[in-house]
């Protein structure tokens, strides 16, 4: 990082600095996340016990979310990116506008999806749970909760990438790079 600082100073066209944002258990649980979803989502209705396999897994994982989003590095917890409404709706305001405000960690809208994916991702696996035990075994409402919970955590995952491309041609950055290098462009 010192070479990179150091030939931005001299004006070179080395690459700009960059910093550790993301440590390894919130890269590796969001590309989990992503494939375990994913491969749940597909299968479904057509391979049942790998299926619940991947729910419980999924369901885990949020756990320890959860747990890190107290306990974990500076950027994965909830403290620094958990905003209230006003400040959301300002962010998307001024974001519409081309003029919102780089966060080196996640932006207030940012911060709100992954509150409400969390809480989508949670309920799936509450009734994927609950319709393999006998009380809730062949009950319709609960069939028809996991399955808009799952519909439903598919629009949140367009609106995600839609806004994770908007914020990286707005602040020219790459956000996905990001996420999976732990590392973002330093100012």
């Amino acid at each position: 990082m010192e070479a990179a600082t150091r030939a931005m100073d001299a004006g070179s066209d080395a690459l700009p600095a960059t910093v550790r944002v993301w440590d390894p258990f919130v890269r590796i649980f969001h590309w989990s996340l992503v494939a375990l979803f994913a491969f749940a989502f597909l299968t479904g209705d057509e391979w049942d016990k790998p299926h619940e396999f991947a729910g419980y897994v999924v369901a885990g994982l949020i756990g320890l979310r959860v747990i890190w989003g107290f306990i974990g590095t500076r950027h994965a917890r909830f403290s620094d990116f958990v905003t209230g409404p006003g400040t959301v709706i300002g962010y998307l305001k001024d974001a519409a506008g081309f003029r919102a405000r780089r966060h080196l960690g996640h932006n207030p809208a940012g911060g709100a999806m992954v509150l409400a994916l969390l809480a989508a991702i949670a309920v799936i696996s509450l009734t994927g749970h609950m319709m393999t035990t006998d009380a809730y075994w062949g009950v319709k409402w609960v069939e028809e909760v996991h399955e808009a919970a799952a519909f439903g955590t598919l629009g949140l995952i367009a609106l995600h990438v839609g806004g994770v491309v908007f914020a990286s041609i707005e602040h020219g950055e790459n956000l996905v790079r990001a996420m999976v290098t732990g590392r973002k462009r330093a100012s």
